[in-house]
């Protein structure tokens, strides 16, 4: 029996870096790879673009699988995904192809005119993508896949009758929309074309090699871990998560392996491409700036209009308030938050929580595993981490704003955080929620432990228990720089983790001296366990902790701040 698309998803999810999880995945990836590429290669024209299509578009699935709706039609789902890809690159490389033939004269339309399949070709997918959702997944299936109507009806949950009818109606929506572009075509050989021809045969290997590098770049760094108004912290090789378009293209790290600079940066630039198509969010960015900029120069200019006419006094009057108008405008526009502009969009807000989701999915997906949760529970547990993420962000704007004393913020990301543990006790119960709290406790430990991991030498049970010492050997030092500086056990230590250190530039610089004394002291107490070389590789290891999170608590302050501040 034929294993459908949700078995092969579910098992993907369920074990992403188990063996049985990337069967599941190649399998998906040689069942609807074809597809995939013969929409890409309409679209660019080219074989190698489209390769690189298909790779991206397996990519997104491997990282985007886990958020997919129940009853998702894969099949359209990527076809989808991969005509808006293609869309981006043509318009990129300047390589759009003309979407539209030599006009057919309206009076040679015929019912029985054969459908042209190199007129067809150039517009299929903007065609196909013109449709709605449930008569794009009914064409798709029906003439892309070749599936039977017995099989369309039972994916889209219906009977064999109700898809036929279906496919009929999407069939005669899509004659008209090539008759709309002057192509003359009857229905039922537009239908024999579209299966003759819409799939082609991607080249040989392409499966086995998309399959490869989807997994390594989705799973082994699952989500980019660009510093973000969540909070997450961004390790090199641990996992990345996306900003929500709010530090598109930053991909600042927390610590950082020195041989691994160049893989760092080649993540870097492919998540730069793919947040550079987010639209919408690069348009709110764009606007707001010239908002703020058409302020600042007319404000300028009715000054300078001013002072030529002093001697004016009607027009003065009417000038000043011309400027004091103008000034008003200016100065709202600057006690708004950059993060404020973005935010006040409600599907901007869902991107940025469904991303900071998937974030706090790969932080604390070992203690999911630990704890036995079931999907529901992690979906919850999940969920309960991203709304608190942004409820902080939202703290943090509205501190920066009013300027609140530390003392008060810190009074309200601790009545937040003890919050955050109550809800996930009423959720997982009163051991989980301890674990939860010890996990999160002893984060610096096990992410630096994890960061540092491929510097140590020595066989895999060597490595392996270097590992573990180092990872207790931070936890104790901790432990230790927490009770001298008379703060809680349960202080997080990671900088970029402590949203007080976002509304508080002191604070911030505190918490970095805190982690490079934790730091030093381990690196002096580790000559029983760590390699003089491997000793040094750990303090340049520290000195790029520091200075990428500076850099990242500044360029979230940044945005959350007012956009007058200095």
């Amino acid at each position: 029996m034929t294993t459908n698309d949700a078995d092969l998803l579910g098992q993907f999810i369920r074990e992403p870096g188990a063996p049985a999880g990337q069967d599941a995945f190649a399998a998906l990836v040689d069942r609807h790879l074809n597809l995939v590429y013969s929409a890409a290669l309409r679209q660019v024209r080219s074989p190698q673009l489209a390769e690189e299509i298909s790779q991206s578009v397996f990519t997104q699935l491997a990282s985007h699988a886990a958020s997919l709706k129940p009853g998702t039609i894969l099949a359209a789902w990527l076809h989808q995904v991969t005509y808006h890809a293609a869309i981006d690159v043509v318009r990129r490389e300047g390589r759009r192809q003309a979407r539209e033939q030599i006009a057919c004269e309206m009076s040679r339309l015929m019912d029985d005119n054969p459908a042209d399949w190199t007129q067809i070709e150039p517009i299929l997918d903007q065609a196909v993508q013109s449709l709605s959702e449930a008569d794009r997944a009914a064409i798709i299936m029906r003439f892309f896949e070749n599936k039977s109507l017995r099989e369309v009806g039972e994916l889209l949950g219906t009977n064999e009758d109700a898809a036929q009818k279906r496919v009929s109606r999407a069939l005669e929506r899509l004659r008209e929309y090539f008759v709309r572009n002057k192509i003359a075509t009857a229905t039922a050989g537009l239908a024999t074309v579209i299966s003759a021809h819409a799939v082609q045969a991607a080249p040989v290997g392409l499966s086995a090699t998309i399959a490869s590098g989807s997994l390594t770049a989705a799973i082994s760094v699952p989500v980019s871990m660009s510093l973000t108004t969540a909070k997450i912290i961004a390790m090199t090789t641990l996992q990345k998560i996306t900003v929500g378009a709010v530090l598109v293209a930053a991909a600042v790290t927390i610590v950082y392996q020195h041989q691994k600079v160049s893989q760092l940066q080649q993540q870097t630039e492919a998540l730069a491409k793919q947040q550079a198509g987010d639209k919408a969010l690069s348009a709110q960015i764009a606007q707001l700036q010239q908002e703020r900029d058409s302020a600042s120069n007319e404000l300028a200019s009715l000054k300078e209009e001013n002072t030529t006419l002093k001697n004016r006094p009607s027009e003065v009057l009417k000038l000043r308030g011309q400027v004091g108008s103008l000034q008003d405008q200016k100065n709202k526009l600057g006690e708004t938050a950059a993060i404020s502009k973005l935010t006040a969009t409600p599907e901007i807000r869902q991107l940025m929580h469904d991303q900071q989701k998937m974030g706090m999915a790969a932080i604390y997906k070992s203690l999911a595993t630990e704890l036995k949760l079931t999907p529901d529970q992690t979906e919850k547990f999940n969920n309960l981490l991203a709304d608190h993420i942004m409820q902080d962000v939202d703290y943090v704007t509205t501190a920066l704003h009013d300027k609140t004393s530390v003392d008060q913020m810190t009074r309200l990301f601790a009545d937040d955080n003890a919050s955050l543990e109550q809800s996930v006790k009423d959720l997982l119960g009163a051991d989980a929620a301890n674990q939860y709290k010890d996990y999160t406790q002893n984060l610096l430990g096990n992410i630096s432990s994890q960061q540092f991991a491929g510097e140590l030498t020595g066989s895999d049970s060597e490595k392996k228990a270097k590992m573990e010492k180092l990872r207790l050997a931070i936890d104790q030092e901790a432990q230790a720089a927490l009770a001298n500086a008379g703060l809680p056990s349960d202080f997080q230590t990671v900088p970029i983790l402590n949203f007080v250190n976002i509304a508080s530039d002191q604070q911030a610089e505190q918490n970095l001296k805190l982690l490079d004394g934790i730091y030093q002291r381990v690196a002096a107490n580790a000559g029983s366990y760590l390699s003089p070389e491997e000793i040094t590789a750990f303090q340049t290891f520290a000195g790029k902790a520091h200075s990428n999170s500076d850099a990242a608590l500044k360029a979230n302050r940044a945005l959350m701040a007012p956009i007058g501040s200095p």
